[in-house]
């Protein structure tokens, strides 16, 4: 399991920053990241960095050949003895980045997991706007293996209900709508996932999912993308997968992006 840093500034090869880390969380090429605290550290505060995946240093062997050949950062409660035992390592571990003021997630609404590890969710087939928005913003920040499943609309809850499966985006169910918020601002609320970046694309999604262009200049072209995708795919997983790429570049362009224009031709002198 390697670990490729952004740059030269790392203390040691096999040590990354909490700042870091935190440039590559949320992108389509994070590395796996896995939480080895001890279950009395996790106990003491449960909350766990974006997208990671709890595992224990006793039996490192029993899952890291199901990393090999994937990049991999490990965190434990201080970045000592047990991450730097098990592969390349977060500075100062969980505590360097709760005391850093960074992301972490509240797993007390994280449904429960299947006997993969994995969080299952059903919504409405045709996905448009926040019904593509959530399955990114969970697969980038919550549970990289999650598992959607898109339906009739009569059969959420019967599909939910079968398969163990978390309704969203619906009606009458816990991850929906409430007052003026979408589901995205909700799971942003319940995962205790703000930033100024998702934040910012709360805005635009809100926007293009409820009918309000003026809350942001970017929510009618997200509408437009999304009504395009939506008649390019006529399955709704393929449908998915670049509605990922769609987010994953408003997501970029909210954390780095927003001050750069562009305008053609360029300014001539008088």
């Amino acid at each position: 399991m390697l670990l490729f840093g952004e740059d030269a500034t790392m203390p040691a090869p096999t040590i990354i920053t909490a700042q870091q880390l935190a440039r590559r969380i949320g992108l389509p090429d994070a590395p796996v990241l896995i939480d080895l605290r001890t279950p009395e550290d996790a106990a003491a505060d449960p909350r766990f960095l974006p997208a990671a995946i709890r595992r224990s240093h006793q039996d490192v062997a029993d899952w890291a050949a199901g990393f090999a050949g994937r990049e991999v950062v490990v965190t434990c409660q201080k970045g000592l003895k047990l991450s730097q035992g098990a592969a390349e390592s977060l500075e100062g571990g969980f505590e360097a980045w709760r005391d850093a003021g960074l992301s972490l997630v509240s797993p007390a609404q994280v449904p429960p997991r299947d006997a993969q590890g994995r969080t299952l969710w059903v919504t409405r087939a045709r996905p448009k706007v926040d019904r593509i928005a959530c399955p990114w913003l969970i697969r980038r920040f919550v549970d990289p293996a999650a598992v959607f499943l898109f339906v009739a609309p009569t059969e959420v809850a019967a599909v939910a209900d079968r398969f163990g499966a978390t309704p969203f985006d619906i009606e009458g169910v816990f991850w929906s709508h409430r007052g003026d918020l979408c589901t995205f601002d909700v799971m942003l609320d319940e995962f205790a996932l703000h930033s100024a970046p998702l934040d910012r694309l709360a805005m635009i999604v809100r926007g293009a999912d409820t009918a309000r262009p003026d809350l942001a200049p970017e929510a009618a072209g997200l509408l437009a993308a999304s009504l395009g995708l939506s008649r390019m795919y006529r399955d709704d997983l393929a449908q998915l997968d670049a509605g990922l790429a769609l987010y994953d570049a408003f997501y970029r362009w909210a954390r780095d992006a927003t001050d750069e224009t562009h305008n053609w031709p360029a300014a001539r002198p008088a």
